[in-house]
């Protein structure tokens, strides 16, 4: 297993991250990806992946857009440039629109179009992070065609919502928020869309599910994860973590 979306740099891994990625080796997850949320945190995430020999994102979350200067794309556009090809870097993100958070959503919409024309520029995969905005999220990634396309990430939606973005070629990450009761329409989903439309995730340390003893999440629930999905889609688990191991790999060309 590979958890696609983890924020395994934050300060709640500082006393332990060495120890947790221990134990997912023995769970049975081989690596993580870890995606960026703010220009201040690159260097720090970037030094911790290369640390772990994790993969990792760099681009700008939405919740992040107001701390942003007129410079922060183009010195995102350095970075890529700097670690493109280069070992650990595999996609842009995260990035995205959420109409739920504070910040302006103008802002948020010029820092979205200027990171897919970064993704196309260097040929990469998008990490998609996408709260109440999915018309205008759509229509972005319609009106900038980019060739890697990527993952719509912690998606929640129903059938009809998550065909659209397979339709564009997107995939959609899968993780916590499936073991919830309350999910109905996202189980639904999973259940009734084939298994290449999917990747597993946990964006750790958020998206605890609401039966876990733990406040803090983290990549060790992909087991229970990946059982939830083989009892949604009434298969066996090793065909569904061969098919979601293959999935990433073949999305990040790990």
């Amino acid at each position: 297993m590979i958890d696609s979306h983890a924020h395994l740099d934050f300060a709640d891994f500082d006393t332990d991250r060495g120890q947790l990625l221990q134990q997912m080796h023995r769970s049975g997850i081989s690596n993580v990806i870890i995606p960026s949320v703010s220009e201040a945190q690159w260097d720090n995430q970037i030094s911790i992946a290369l640390q772990h020999n994790c993969f990792y994102a760099l681009g700008i979350h939405p919740w992040h857009c107001e701390e942003a200067s007129k410079t922060t794309l183009a010195t995102l556009r350095q970075m890529l440039q700097k670690y493109a090809g280069k070992q650990g870097l595999v996609a842009v993100g995260e990035c995205g629109l959420d109409k739920l958070h504070k910040s302006n959503f103008a802002t948020q919409m010029i820092l979205f179009e200027g990171q897919i024309a970064l993704a196309k520029e260097f040929d990469l995969p998008l990490i998609i992070h996408a709260v109440r905005a999915h018309e205008d999220v759509l229509r972005c990634l319609n009106n900038q065609d980019v060739r890697r396309k990527g993952v719509i990430h912690g998606f929640y939606g129903g059938p009809q919502l998550a065909a659209q973005y397979v339709k564009l070629g997107y995939k959609l990450g899968v993780g916590g928020l499936l073991l919830n009761d309350n999910a109905p329409k996202l189980q639904q989903t999973v259940a009734e869309l084939p298994l290449e439309s999917f990747i597993l995730e946990t964006d750790s340390p958020a998206m605890t599910p609401k039966n876990s003893l733990n406040s803090r999440n983290t990549p060790l629930i992909l087991p229970e994860v990946l059982q939830k999905m083989a009892d949604l889609q009434k298969k066996s688990t090793v065909l569904v973590s061969e098919q979601m191991f293959y999935n990433v790999a073949q999305l990040f060309d790990l």
